[in-house]
């Protein structure tokens, strides 16, 4: 079992962008909502808890397409996005 840290205010608003790039696209927010089982509703009323910033986080990273896309979208390098997603689920 990990220990809870509290999210680092840079990480999550890392997060909150990565999750603002994807549900600006219709159809990639449609792919996030089939592949991750998040309904709209769930993402109003848990967006700040690290394990739906993780899941978030790891749509974008786990499809390297999107990694690089939403890095550039949102002015950082695909690494600082794959760090901050493993701090905030650590």
């Amino acid at each position: 079992m990990s220990a809870s840290y509290p999210i680092d205010q840079a990480d999550e608003t890392l997060a909150l962008r990565l999750i603002g790039w994807i549900v600006s696209d219709v159809a990639r927010a449609d792919r996030m909502v089939a592949l991750t089982g998040l309904s709209p509703d769930d993402l109003r009323t848990s967006l700040g808890e690290p394990a739906v910033l993780v899941a978030l986080m790891d749509f974008v990273i786990n499809h390297e397409p999107d990694l690089v896309a939403c890095a550039e979208a949102l002015g950082v390098a695909p690494a600082n996005l794959v760090a901050a997603r493993e701090r905030i689920g650590r």
